[in-house]
């Protein structure tokens, strides 16, 4: 099966849709390299990196769960390389 790496940046306006993104990142586990949260309490917001390497529908599937939590935005970044896991 065909992956490539993703960085998807999560920005948190409200600590209240914490649980629900955690809720989603854990259905989404076995695909997770790594995670970075950063609370930034000046600007009242929290700043998350998720570092996957997933097929591009998972990757979209993940984003869009999360696009969809108020006072949430995400941005998703691929990498150009795609690799084959099959080999």
């Amino acid at each position: 099966m065909e992956t490539r790496i993703a960085l998807v940046g999560i920005v948190v306006e409200n600590k209240d849709s914490a649980k629900r993104i955690n809720d989603i990142l854990h259905e989404y586990g076995a695909y997770i390299v790594g995670r970075m949260g950063i609370p930034y309490p000046k600007r009242n917001v929290s700043v998350i990196s998720i570092v996957m390497d997933a097929p591009s529908d998972t990757i979209s599937a993940l984003s869009g769960k999360l696009g969809m939590i108020p006072h949430v935005n995400i941005k998703t970044v691929y990498s150009k390389l795609a690799s084959n896991t099959d080999k």
